[in-house]
């Protein structure tokens, strides 16, 4: 078997050699051969579909540098653990209602109506509405009149006066804005005729009518998020019948000014500035027939800045006035002081206050004619100068029943305005002087104004008590002591004053009463008939008068209410020589609605 597989290998061996033995090549003949394939464009189509392993992958990561502001710091912190004895134990029993009362509802808008002696017809109405587009409008209005005279005065004592006022108040995304239109009229008498004996043609000569209109339009405009706090313009025209016109324009701006630039630990400064522009005239004086007339223009700067230091509550700031009287060619520029700290002495109980300011006040013949209607169209009109007001004071509350104020106060005036009888020109049986005819003020029955330099020490006090959630009494007590630079007295001013307060209202009675007492005022007497000087002093003698107002709710919608005024009856005397209404009632209903 082994010799016959060695032989099979060795002939297998043998024909391998022979085929790798290279045999000699013939010479070929070329031959001319045909060519039969066609000529043709293959185009082959496919589709190509990539793999992830064909891509180009980038081999360089980006690289991301934070910096430093928006690291994540690390938070430490500690924990003051201290245990806490529980002395709450619950007890069972009965809950207790507390009493809040009748809710009352509120009415947009009502009407009031009434009447009263002295031949005295009250009117009264206010409308309000607001819709969801976040408008408002509002009207009021509002009439009163006497037109009985006062007992024995010989010159017609009745009044009359209408106020009116309409609004529209617009909410917006930035800002609200407001626009209100005002307007008032009022009639008075100068009746007031001093101790002289008036013939009756005298008497029936005087024309003592006096009427007063006021025109003022308003706009204002309040920001929500902004530098500009608040924007007011007003635009005011007063005149009377005796042709006396006045004009005054104000434009009011407070602004919220960042001081965080300076530090981070710093707050807003508030500053309100203010334009004012006041211009009228009178077609003359007292003495004679010269015309009156007053321009003024004030610009001024009032910065604030609130903090607290050392538990102090502190307000620092300035007031800063350019003044320049055209009509007199007089040009001021004045710096007050505004400053004023708090801090509890007891806290929620006892507080103290001091400070120091000073201000600029534009006086005006719509002013001086509110605070005293027969004051007679010949004014001389200027500034008035508080060039210092030192106060201070403390304040709280006990028991969140009783609270109280009690302040002192010295300031110093300049130009203070002081109200002073006209010397009559008229001694009872003349109506002419000179060949003129006299005009229904000049009898001795109206008030000039005198300007002096006055300092003034103010004692005040203030007090309120809640007996019940339905009684009410307050008092308040002030003691003024004047010292003056040129005239005799502080005329017309008293040196006490006081009043008594009392509230009462349930659930369909309400009343207020108020008490008034007014100490003795000083007026000046002349010698002779005009243009003599001052003789004496007059004593206005000093008054009580007791005033209630209450009413009853029939509903919620209707209910009356009775005033009673003067109900001692006193006949004592406003200002020199004017006798007020004796005992007086007036009653009426009030209907109050919604649309």
């Amino acid at each position: 078997m082994k010799k016959g597989f060695l032989i099979f290998l060795i002939i297998c061996s043998y024909f391998t050699a022979n085929s790798q033995v290279n045999k000699p090549k013939k010479k070929e003949v070329p031959v001319k051969l045909k060519d039969t394939v066609k000529t043709e464009v293959v185009e082959i189509v496919t589709k190509y579909n990539p793999k992830i392993s064909d891509a180009t992958k980038i081999k360089i990561n980006p690289v991301i540098q934070l910096s430093e502001n928006t690291k994540k710091k690390k938070l430490a912190y500690t924990i003051f653990s201290a245990p806490v004895a529980s002395t709450f134990i619950p007890k069972s029993g009965v809950v207790k209602g507390i009493d809040v009362g009748v809710k009352e509802r509120i009415y947009n808008n009502y009407v009031a109506a009434g009447f009263g002696n002295y031949t005295s017809p009250y009117t009264e109405i206010y409308l309000h509405n607001s819709n969801r587009f976040e408008s408002e409008f509002g009207l009021s209005a509002k009439y009163n009149a006497s037109f009985d005279n006062i007992e024995n005065t010989v010159l017609d004592s009745n009044f009359e006066n209408f106020i009116a006022s309409i609004f529209y108040k617009k909410e917006g995304r930035y800002f609200d804005w407001k626009t209100v239109l005002n307007t008032k009229r009022s009639q008075y008498n100068w009746y007031g005729l001093p101790s002289l004996d008036f013939n009756e043609n005298t008497i029936n000569t005087i024309n003592e009518e006096q009427t007063y209109n006021y025109f003022n339009v308003l706009g204002e405009i309040d920001f929500l998020d902004s530098y500009i706090d608040k924007s007011s313009l007003s635009l005011s025209y007063f005149n009377d019948r005796f042709n006396s016109n006045e004009i005054l324009i104000n434009l009011n701006t407070a602004l919220d000014l960042p001081l965080d630039f300076i530090s981070n630990s710093l707050k807003n400064m508030y500053l309100k500035t203010s334009l004012e522009f006041l211009t009228g005239g009178f077609t003359s004086n007292y003495t004679g027939d010269n015309e009156l007339n007053y321009s003024i223009f004030t610009a001024g700067l009032n910065p604030e800045y609130k903090t607290t230091f050392g538990g102090f509550s502190i307000k620092l700031g300035a007031k800063i006035f350019g003044s320049f009287d055209t009509e007199n060619s007089i040009n001021n520029f004045l710096i007050y002081p505004d400053i004023k700290i708090e801090t509890p002495i007891i806290k929620d109980y006892l507080n103290f206050y001091a400070g120091i300011n000073g201000d600029l006040k534009t006086n005006t013949y719509k002013n001086f004619s509110e605070e005293n209607p027969y004051v007679s169209p010949t004014l001389f009109m200027t500034q008035t100068s508080e060039k210092y007001n030192v106060f201070t004071g403390v304040n709280g509350t006990i028991d969140n029943s009783f609270s109280f104020n009690i302040s002192a106060n010295i300031k110093e005036e300049q130009d203070k305005p002081l109200f002073i009888k006209n010397n009559s020109k008229s001694t009872g049986t003349n109506t002419t002087l000179n060949s003129i005819s006299l005009k229904g003020y000049e009898f001795g029955n109206s008030f000039n104004v005198v300007y002096d330099d006055i300092k003034t020490t103010t004692l005040f006090a203030e007090l309120e008590y809640d007996f019940t959630k339905k009684i009410t009494v307050g008092t308040s007590l002030q003691y003024d002591n004047y010292t003056t630079t040129n005239q005799f007295e502080a005329w017309n001013l008293p040196t006490f004053q006081t009043s008594l307060i009392g509230k009462f209202k349930s659930d369909k009675w309400y009343a207020t009463t108020n008490v008034f007492y007014v100490s003795e005022r000083k007026d000046v007497l002349y010698t002779d008939q005009f243009p003599s000087t001052s003789n004496g002093i007059q004593t206005v003698n000093s008054f009580v008068d007791i005033n209630l107002n209450g009413g009853y709710h029939f509903s919620d919608k209707f209910s009356s209410f009775l005033k009673l005024n003067n109900i001692l009856n006193s006949n004592y005397e406003r200002f020199a020589n004017f006798n007020v209404q004796g005992f007086q009632v007036l009653g009426g209903l009030t209907y109050k609605f919604d649309f």
